[in-house]
């Protein structure tokens, strides 16, 4: 366990280092009495019940662990002996908390001041006197820690939130680990789906919100945000590696009321841990992995975390870089597949005055991948001989975020600019004959992102109720420059184009409380957007703008019968831009943009001994549907497919057994269908593209000891069932109908943790995605095998 700040707080002696206490040498036991004695008369601090979160550990660490989150001084009689002690989460007195850290250690605590506390060793016990059994209250409900959730534009507990959230914590997604990214988070969050081009390329979808597989020029139906700022507006998943994140929020459904256009599907919401104004701390982490059907693969990370002025201002250092094993071979050319992710990001934490805090963030990732993923027979490895299509993705973001408080209002002013670039290389060989270029052999596609978000909000409580507004502006620009390259060195361009986008929206959101046990939530968004877009012809270039005004409202009802339970019933709704395509003709069409409104329903529980229940329900519109759809040249255009309609349930329930167990199952459901056809020809199956109709999983973890070693292990198992990859009759392809397996086991002493995972234990090579080369997708089938069962070993060190 890493101690990231002062072991023993006291408003008298100041701070005392957690080595010092575990060695026992701070001071003796009389000294310390009479300096305590003269704190208790001047303390107003009492052992009120606080907020404790300590992770199974030694007993020195926990002391002092205890010691910094409650802020009281603790001394000892001596050093305390390397016991392991189990986790404490939970509301309790610090006598208490010391009593149960002490348990059957042979010490106890003695509290010598009003935060002062003295660990001595317990007294022999005294003979036991047989006495009339007589009934026992039952234990104290020991509150687990609460969660928050920041997505919503405000902080607010989980269990109050009337709407679809799911949370995955920092211990969930690995820390630092670089391997972990996007994909981590959709195996633990129910309605996330992801397509599987590879790293940096796939498109994102949230409850059946799915519309198309191919990766045009529309956009984005689920909005990547990292803090306060937007990463994403067109551009794929950049697959930013979770490194020293302190947790994923994924908001469900539409979030136009907030998040203005193209939040259809919901948020995926990345909360970085803030540099931290008060302790120094470094964490190191390093590791190798190897692939059964593969190479062996690398990484590492590290984490510094530098006050310059105690107090005032501080920087964090994130760094890290991982090689991940390739598996397809092609040709004689083995594992040629490799990925190689470097990234890091630079923090510094400002609080000039008391109540005001500056945070600036610079992030840089460069993702590249040496071949795609795809071969042409099911369940396979290995494709013939073809030219290589590597893969680029390189993101840089840079954000400044003020928060404080003037006249009680809650002030937040931020800004922030993103510059991605993604380059994609085709095998040309086959499928580009059209294009009148002689032996055709690569093509590429070549296209920049640039989005520059900023908002101003504020947050206050008047009349009894809860108000949020807002204001913000956001610009989106986007290129796309697809040349084809000939066997000679003649290249042909043939596909160009740049749109910019932009929206201007003020929002409101106001809480109101209807008696003890109803509230109602209620928020909309006035917004003015519009693209303007340069399209190359063969007649020329052709310039569209259309603009759109409107307002995006959202509704909620929500009932807390009982602290810790949660029904609430909500409506919220979203619009996209639309954008333009090419007709059969060669002329530009301007789309008219999409909309959606979704229905929903939701049952969360809090129970005794930490178990966790969420259930949730939806019935979601979706007027005039964009797609991207593949032309027959092999080029990508967005069309209209129509309107929709998508029915959906899903539900996770998570439930602590024996203390040491921890059990998480979830699953949904999830019917999504075109009811119009716009599509110009006849469609046998409607369903929506790439989403499966259901995913099952499951989750067993347990926590023990091996000796003087803390240790937990856990196991995962997903079924991702069935899902179909187009809407046109001739370019639809089954896949899914696969399972995942994960299995890790952590063992920590002091500072150090070794983590082994492993991942498709079973080696199933299901087809997660029945795509790959779009000018070879019309004449061949194509296919994309899981990855091989790959194992991780991993050594970190925190101080």
């Amino acid at each position: 366990m890493a101690i990231r700040r002062c072991a023993i707080w006291s408003s008298s002696w100041g701070c005392v280092s957690a080595a010092t206490l575990a060695l026992g040498v701070w001071n003796s036991p009389e000294a310390f009495a009479r300096q305590a004695a003269g704190q208790a008369g001047t303390s107003a601090r009492t052992a009120a019940p606080a907020q404790i979160d300590i992770a199974a550990t030694q007993l020195p660490d926990a002391i002092a662990e205890l010691a910094r989150e409650a802020r009281v001084s603790i001394g000892t009689d001596g050093p305390l002996p390397p016991l392991h002690t189990r986790p404490i989460h939970g509301r309790l007195s610090i006598g208490a908390a010391l009593a149960r850290l002490l348990a059957g250690s042979g010490y106890r605590a003695v509290q010598v001041g009003g935060t002062a506390w003295r660990i001595e060793r317990a007294p022999a016990a005294p003979p036991v006197i047989p006495r009339p059994v007589v009934a026992e209250a039952p234990p104290e409900t020991v509150e687990g820690k609460p969660i928050i959730v920041t997505a919503t534009k405000q902080p607010l507990e989980l269990s109050t939130v009337p709407a679809a959230v799911s949370v995955v914590s920092g211990d969930a997604i690995g820390h630092d680990d670089p391997h972990r990214s996007s994909g981590t988070v959709a195996a633990q969050v129910d309605g996330l789906a992801l397509t599987a081009l590879g790293p940096g390329r796939n498109r994102m979808f949230l409850r059946g919100v799915a519309d198309s597989a191919f990766g045009g020029e529309s956009q984005s139906t689920v909005a990547v945000v990292l803090d306060e700022a937007r990463l994403t507006y067109a551009a794929p998943d950049p697959d930013i590696r979770l490194v020293d994140m302190d947790r994923v929020e994924v908001l469900k459904g539409p979030q136009g009321s907030l998040y203005g256009t193209g939040a259809l599907g919901g948020i995926y919401h990345m909360v970085s841990h803030p540099a931290d104004l008060d302790s120094m701390s470094l964490s190191l982490t390093g590791g190798g992995s190897i692939a059964n059907h593969g190479e062996m693969g690398y990484s590492g990370s590290a984490v510094a975390n530098l006050p310059v002025l105690p107090g005032t201002a501080a920087l964090r250092f994130v760094g890290y870089v991982a090689q991940e094993p390739g598996w397809v071979d092609t040709g004689t050319r083995k594992d040629g597949n490799t990925t190689h992710v470097s990234g890091g990001r630079v923090l510094l934490g400002v609080e000039p005055v008391d109540g005001w805090r500056l945070d600036v963030t610079g992030l840089g990732q460069w993702t590249e991948s040496s071949d795609s993923r795809y071969v042409y027979a099911p369940r396979s490895y290995s494709r013939d001989a073809q030219l290589a299509e590597p893969h680029d993705n390189d993101l840089t973001h840079l954000a400044g975020r003020l928060t404080g408080k003037l006249s009680g209002i809650d002030v937040m002013l931020a800004t922030a600019m993103t510059w991605h670039d993604v380059d994609d290389t085709l095998d040309a060989t086959v499928g580009a004959d059209d294009f009148g270029l002689a032996d055709p052999r690569l093509l590429l596609d070549t296209r920049s992102y640039r989005t520059w978000d900023s908002e101003l909000r504020l947050r206050w409580h008047l009349a009894g109720a809860d108000w949020l507004t807002g204001l913000s502006h956001l610009d989106a620009r986007q290129s796309l420059d697809t040349t084809l390259q000939g066997a000679a060195g003649e290249s042909l361009l043939v596909d160009q184009d740049h749109r910019d986008s932009h929206d201007t929206a003020a929002y409101f959101n106001v809480t109101v409380p209807l008696g003890t046990r109803f509230s109602l939530d209620g928020g909309a968004r006035l917004f003015a957007s519009s693209i303007r877009e340069k399209r190359r012809l063969d007649s020329g270039i052709v310039t569209q703008q259309q603009d759109k005004s409107g307002v995006t409202p959202s509704l909620a009802l929500s009932w807390r019968p009982r602290t810790g339970r949660l029904l609430y019933v909500r409506y919220g709704s979203a619009f996209r831009q639309g954008g333009t395509m090419i007709d059969s003709n060669g002329a530009v069409e301007t789309l008219k943009g999409d909309e959606l409104a979704s229905v929903e329903a939701g049952w969360r529980e809090e129970l005794a001994g930490g178990a966790r229940i969420d259930l949730g329900a939806w019935y979601s519109r979706w007027d005039d549907v964009q797609s991207d759809v593949l032309e027959d040249n092999g080029l990508i255009t967005t069309a209209t497919a129509g309107d929709a309609r998508i029915l959906g349930v899903e539900g996770s329930v998570a439930v602590p057994v024996a203390r040491t167990w921890h059990v998480e199952l979830g699953g949904n459901l999830t019917d999504a269908q075109l009811t119009r056809n716009a599509l110009g020809y006849r469609l046998d199956d409607r369903r929506l593209p790439v989403v499966p109709r259901y995913t099952v999983r499951g989750d067993l973890r347990h926590d023990f000891t091996l000796g003087s070693l803390a240790a937990w292990a856990r196991l995962g198992l997903r079924y991702v069932g069935p899902a179909r990859m187009s809407f046109d009759p001739d370019l639809d392809r089954p896949m899914g109908d696969y399972l995942e397996s994960t299995a890790e086991l952590h063992v920590s002493h002091g500072a150090w943790q070794v983590a082994l995972t492993a991942q498709n234990l079973l080696g199933d090579k299901g087809n997660v995605f029945a795509f790959g080369n779009a000018l070879r997708y019309r004449t061949m089938p194509q296919f994309t095998p899981q990855g091989p069962a790959t194992v991780f070993l991993s050594a970190s060190l925190a101080m």
